[in-house]
């Protein structure tokens, strides 16, 4: 089992008012779902998350995948002392990228994180109360597939949440568990910000033609199906897993190529958020709450 342990919980009231007021500076809280493993959901919410860096904007990147936290490694993250005090937890800075992982709470990778429900839970807590995110323009959170404990505190617990990034792949037996993700959202009144079809084609090495090895269209087919925005394919390239071993993110390191072309286009519509607040949904100097929250 591993040595790791999150402290004990705080009074409740206190811990939400921390919680509150952390997620009171970031302007815009993004989920990365997925109800199926194996999408390249990390993938996505890493290299989204670079790419709102790079294109000026002050990012912090959470991953809450406990069970399967591979963020550190794909930002070429090693073994890290996490420093703070008591009270709050300094982030890991990459770049401009602030990065917290519950990877990075145990010194030996191999460690499994052998927790229940409650531990997990007080985790999360932490993360979001406890890190000294700052002000952010984006949170980007990566979250565990399915849609349990881990997403529904995640969503319940965030200030606000901008909504969520739906990531599948085209194939139907992907489709199938994914679609509980849209309606997941659903229930708690979360914006669906839009679905990426991810290894919707692939990217020949040799001559970069992309050759459908899949059937294409699932995670469109599905957009429309739901009436959510559908933000892009990205096709099986090569060089992103290789990125992803090297701790080198793709949209940095293959800057001109098609792959990380179509992934600035799916970070278009997200550049645009603070666009769409009007007037009418102004209070007190602050945007409206757009979404319920449901306690479940």
């Amino acid at each position: 089992m591993s040595e790791c342990a999150a402290k004990p919980p705080h009074n409740p009231e206190e811990e939400r008012r921390k919680i509150n007021d952390r997620m009171a500076q970031v302007k815009h809280k993004i989920c990365v779902l997925s109800g199926k493993g194996g999408v390249g959901k990390s993938t996505v919410a890493v290299n989204l998350a670079v790419a709102l860096a790079e294109a000026g904007r002050r990012v912090g990147l959470l991953d809450v995948d406990i069970h399967g936290p591979s963020v550190p490694t794909m930002l070429g993250i090693g073994p890290v002392l996490l420093t703070g005090t008591n009270e709050s937890i300094q982030p890991v800075c990459v770049g401009s990228l602030n990065v917290m992982s519950v990877g990075f709470l145990c010194e030996d990778a191999d460690n499994p994180f052998i927790w229940r429900g409650p531990m997990k839970m007080g985790v999360i807590r932490q993360f979001l109360g406890d890190v000294e995110w700052g002000e952010l323009d984006y949170l980007i959170v990566d979250c565990p597939p399915g849609t349990g404990d881990e997403p529904l505190s995640i969503c319940q617990l965030i200030e606000e949440p901008s909504g969520a990034v739906i990531v599948t792949t085209p194939q139907q037996v992907a489709a199938v568990d994914v679609r509980k993700s849209l309606r997941f959202c659903e229930k708690l009144s979360m914006p669906v910000l839009g679905i990426v079809e991810n290894m919707s084609g692939f990217t020949c090495p040799k001559c970069g033609e992309v050759l459908d090895i899949f059937l294409s269209g699932g995670g469109e087919s599905m957009a429309a199906d739901f009436g959510v925005p559908f933000l892009g394919k990205l096709p099986i390239d090569p060089a992103v897993g290789r990125a992803c071993d090297s701790g080198r993110p793709f949209i940095q390191s293959h800057a001109a190529s098609e792959t990380a072309r179509l992934l600035n286009d799916i970070i278009e519509p997200l550049l645009k958020l603070g666009q769409h607040c009007t007037e009418d949904k102004v209070e007190s100097g602050r945007v409206k709450e757009l979404s319920g929250k449901n306690e479940l």
